[in-house]
């Protein structure tokens, strides 16, 4: 078995929401064993990205400017604009914003995300296995990334989002999407 097959998430933990309206925002933190500058490389050069991360770029995030960010599964980018790139504590662009704090030897990983509230338990389930796979990969054990469609497929997701969702008090959504069932 491969490490990729032997991956199971654990609980949902490390995670909170700020409600606003339909808006809201998730709040997750995760302590890593690695530095704050390791970290941050795998948070905004592309080629990290592109192991662990539900997105690419085109560039590189760890300066302001702009570059174009393609979430797994849509095929269309779309221009991001970094307005925060201070390495390696704090990271700001579109709706996302990430904090790094030195701690015990390693990081302390906090992402604010604003996602719409009735798919706020599927963003917390899918950052939560993000960050495994970063993890792992900043270990030198990767497994490959699981994003989109590839996680939604993955054996703890359906666990993971009911999970949050009741830790929320949000209602999980349906998969896949009523409409697309067969009646």
């Amino acid at each position: 078995m491969t490490d990729r097959e032997q991956y199971t998430p654990g609980p949902a933990s490390g995670a909170q929401v700020k409600k606003d309206g339909e808006k809201w925002t998730l709040i997750l933190v995760r302590e890593l064993r690695h530095a704050p500058e390791k970290v941050w490389q795998a948070l905004t050069d592309p080629a990290h990205l592109r192991e662990w991360a539900p997105f690419e770029t085109d560039g590189n995030l760890g300066t302001v400017g702009t570059v174009k960010l393609t979430w797994v599964g849509t095929p269309t980018p779309f221009e991001t604009r970094v307005t925060r790139a201070d390495a390696p504590k704090v990271l700001e662009y579109n709706d996302t914003r990430w904090e790094l704090e030195a701690f015990g030897g390693g990081t302390r990983l906090t992402l604010w995300h604003n996602i719409d509230r009735r798919f706020i338990s599927w963003g917390a389930a899918g950052w939560h296995i993000a960050f495994d796979v970063l993890d792992r990969l900043l270990t030198g054990i990767p497994i490959g990334r699981m994003a989109g469609g590839d996680a939604m497929k993955f054996g703890g997701w359906k666990r993971l989002t009911a999970e949050y969702a009741k830790q929320f008090g949000a209602e999980a959504p349906h998969w896949p999407p009523k409409a697309a069932q067969k009646s």
